[in-house]
């Protein structure tokens, strides 16, 4: 067995549907990539000395000729790594300087990385990562184009319920959601840009489009967040009465205050606002919080 750092190390459980546990190879005690190696474990983030035993493989993310990126796709092209690392940063309302420090690098180097093409080594993406609260593999973009929640449960799951002002909480921080309306060709469910503005959700879609048929009627609008790293996530369930908005100074006000246009482009100025009349949510999280 050999093995380079970023690597992930897979341990099958005993029996068949039996748990199984995976972390990202942190630390070689070999230069040739020998065992042990010290492994950050992605249900608990803990990292431990591991001499893999027979139930135990390597998945290589990109180091061996024939291996993949753990997406199926080609590696990430020149600057991806550093616009994924700028994108995370900024996600988490991190400066610069406080990234560099938390992965011990100078600022300037992290400033040229996200700013150029490079190619950073297996150790300073490991410190990266652990920096920005990810995995090696999304920063390499293994996985973007697979859905969420593909990476192992947790051991000991809580699912907890939340109340009305968390959920407007996690509503507010706007993104993308889900609508679900019915049309003539039946139910359908559609992802859109979305704002909130004084308690009201609203997004911008195109008169006659599938959003558009959720004026008039009550319908349901759900967000959620799904942490992959630490396979933990929330959702959150507006169901509410939805309504054009057609007043002048009301539709500037939204598009003064977006925070981006759709990303499906086109001509979509017609705002809809949906009153939430029950908010809904749950959260899994390990059981000890």
């Amino acid at each position: 067995m050999r093995a380079h750092l970023g690597d992930q190390l897979v341990i099958e459980g005993p029996a068949t549907g039996a748990p199984r546990r995976d972390g990202e190879i942190v630390g070689l005690h070999h230069e040739d990539g020998t065992p042990p190696y010290d492994v950050r474990w992605s249900d608990t983030q803990e990292v431990t000395l591991l001499f893999p035993g027979p139930d135990a493989h390597i998945k290589h993310l990109g180091h061996e000729p024939g291996t993949d990126t753990g997406a199926g796709t080609p590696p990430p092209g020149p600057g991806d790594i550093g616009r994924r690392v700028a994108t995370e940063r900024e996600r988490r309302g991190l400066s610069r300087e406080e990234t560099a420090r938390r992965a011990r690098m100078a600022p300037d180097y992290l400033a040229y990385l996200e700013e150029h093409p490079g190619d950073p080594s297996p150790a300073t993406l490991i410190r990266l990562a652990a920096a920005l609260g990810t995995s090696v593999q999304a920063l390499r973009g293994g996985g973007v184009d697979l859905p969420p929640g593909q990476g192992m449960a947790l051991l000991h799951p809580q699912l907890w319920d939340l109340g009305p002002e968390e959920c407007r909480a996690l509503l507010s921080t706007h993104g993308v959601g889900r609508v679900a309306v019915t049309t003539p060709e039946g139910p359908a469910v559609v992802p859109v840009n979305y704002e909130v503005v004084d308690g009201a959700i609203a997004f911008r879609t195109a008169p006659g489009s599938v959003p558009a048929a959720a004026v008039g009627s009550e319908i349901a609008f759900e967000v959620d967040h799904v942490d992959e790293a630490m396979s933990r996530g929330w959702s959150v369930l507006a169901v509410g009465p939805a309504q054009a908005v057609t007043e002048p100074d009301e539709v500037r006000r939204l598009t003064e205050r977006a925070h981006t246009a759709p990303w499906a482009g086109g001509e979509r100025e017609m705002w809809v606002a949906i009153q939430p009349a029950r908010l809904t949510g749950r959260r899994i999280t390990p059981a000890e919080q």
